[in-house]
Order: structure tokens, then C-alpha cells, then sequence
């Protein structure tokens, strides 16, 4: 049986923690708010961007442009987006599984290349073969709109130049507080015509039944929105990380609080029944004491 002293140690090192647990809580609820009210305010951005470009390229279809040409896969390319910091459950550790086993399947048919975003996707492939393009460490939160357009355009350099068939995406999606949505995304070659949309589309077309006047001229216009469609969807995919990561880490550090909480009760109940059995005991010795000195 443990000792008072250990107990009483063992409490207190549980409510340090304990304290620990509920203010990393506090900031990540903060940082979490932040990070939905800029996902939500630029959702509806992100998710009419595509059928944007759809309608426009109804009109004038480029398949001739670079990013729209599909290629036999024999080159990938993942991009793969994690946090840098732990204590936020099973955040990375979902994700990575589920990305190391799509490259494990993918490799088996293509060669494949990585590009890692967070520091514990760089640490968990760092262990594996897989060739390692290009990473970003310690930064996540702290890239901004250029370093996030200059990895776009990393991604669309490799896919002109043929040096990869295609680019993955695997990131968090942030669906609720509770748990993330897993999602892969494939960004490029960039999947413009939906067979579901392209008769909605269509339906459209014949009933305006005008040809638009493109200023500036229709090819440089549409390669800009493409363009700015790829980089808006990078953006689009870390911001949904971010948030996604303060949400499970708010309530990872919840539930450690509640988890603290509950082990110093049976820590206390249990250094209650020991000081109370070593009274009891006291007490009988006490009394056998009496009864042997009232026999004499």
C-alpha cells in the first residue's frame, strides 16, 4: 500500500497537470474560434469558385490548357498537410495511417513523390522510403497567402513540365468540434467538367442562347481563374487543417481536464481509506493497551 506522502504527491502532481491541461484548453478554444470564423466567412468563396470556372469554361471549353490535359499516371505527387504539435488526440495519427496506405497502394503502379506540411508528418515519413520533395517545418500557422501561392505554383510548375502525372491532397476537413473528415482531394489535373453539372450547364446555355464577349480576350482570362482556382484551393485546404486542429485540440485538452479531474477523486478516496485504517488501527492499539493495563 502506498504511502501518505506519495499520495499526497502524486495529487498534486495531477492538479499541476490538471492546470496545465485546462489553460492550453482556454487557448485553443480561442485560436479555434479565430480559425472557424475565417473558414466559415470564406467557405462560400471556396465552394462557388469551382462551379465558377465550370460555367465558364461551358462556354469555351480550353482543354488545351496544361492543367486540364490528363496524362497516363506514372508520376504522383502528395501533398500531405499535418500539425506540428501533438496533444490533440488522434488528429495526426488517423491521417497518417490513412496516407501511408495510399502509398502504399499508389506506388505500387506509379512512382510517387511527397510533399509534407507539419512537423509530424516530416518526423513519421522521415522512417519510411518514400522520396521527400519538398516539407514545411515548424510554419504551418505561419504561412501566408504568398508562401501559400508560392507552393501552387511548385505544384502547377511540376505538372507543365510533366515531371508528375498528378497531385493529391490529404488533409483534415473541419466538419464539427467533435471529429475531423479525413478527405483526399485530387487537385490536379484540375476536373472541371462534372458530367452532373455539365447538363444543368448546358440546359442554361440554350435558353440564354448568347456567346459571351470576353474582355480580355476568353484564353487569358480562363488561364487566370485556373490559376487562381489551383492557389484558392491550396489555401482552401490548409485553413480547413487549421481549424480542424485547434477543434481536436480544444477537446483532447478537455478531455484530459475531465480525466484529471476524476483520477485525483480516487486518488483522494484512496488517501482517505489509508489515513482512516491507520486511525483505526491507532485506535485498537490504543484500546488493547487500556484492556491489558485494566487486567493488571
Amino acid at each position: 500500500m502506498p504511502a501518505l506522502i506519495d499520495l499526497r504527491r502524486r495529487i498534486k502532481s495531477v492538479r499541476n497537470t490538471q492546470q496545465i491541461t485546462q489553460a492550453m484548453k482556454t487557448v485553443s478554444t480561442a485560436k479555434f474560434k479565430r480559425a472557424q470564423r475565417e473558414v466559415l466567412q470564406a467557405r462560400p468563396y471556396w465552394h462557388t469558385f469551382p462551379s465558377l470556372i465550370h460555367r465558364a469554361l461551358l462556354w469555351d471549353a480550353i482543354d488545351q490548357h496544361p492543367l486540364l490535359v490528363e496524362r497516363d499516371e506514372q508520376r504522383a505527387t502528395l501533398v500531405i498537410i499535418t500539425s506540428d504539435k501533438g496533444l490533440c488526440g488522434a488528429f495526426n495519427s488517423n491521417l497518417l495511417t490513412r496516407a501511408l496506405d495510399f502509398c502504399k497502394e499508389k506506388s505500387q503502379t506509379c512512382d510517387l513523390k511527397l510533399a509534407l506540411a507539419g512537423k509530424k508528418a516530416v518526423t513519421f515519413f522521415r522512417r519510411q522510403s518514400y522520396f521527400v520533395e519538398r516539407t514545411y517545418v515548424d510554419q504551418i500557422h505561419k504561412l501566408g497567402d504568398r508562401d501559400l501561392r508560392e507552393l501552387a505554383l511548385f505544384l502547377m510548375q511540376e505538372y507543365i513540365y510533366c515531371k508528375t502525372d498528378s497531385v493529391y491532397v490529404f488533409y483534415n476537413e473541419f466538419r464539427s468540434i467533435l471529429a475531423p473528415h479525413i478527405t483526399l482531394i485530387k487537385l490536379m489535373p484540375v476536373e472541371i467538367h462534372k458530367k452532373e453539372e455539365k447538363h444543368v450547364l448546358a440546359a442554361e446555355k440554350d435558353h440564354y442562347g448568347l456567346r459571351p464577349d470576353w474582355e480580355p480576350l476568353r484564353a487569358s482570362l480562363l488561364n487566370v481563374l485556373i490559376l487562381k482556382y489551383v492557389e484558392t484551393q491550396i489555401k482552401h485546404f490548409f485553413s480547413e487543417s487549421i481549424a480542424a486542429e485547434h477543434a481536436a485540440r480544444m477537446m483532447a485538452m478537455e478531455n484530459a481536464t475531465k480525466n484529471a479531474e476524476d483520477l485525483i477523486k480516487d486518488l483522494t478516496l484512496g488517501l482517505n481509506k489509508i489515513r482512516q485504517a491507520s486511525i483505526t488501527k491507532e485506535l485498537l492499539e490504543i484500546m488493547t493497551a487500556v484492556e491489558a493495563l485494566a487486567k493488571k
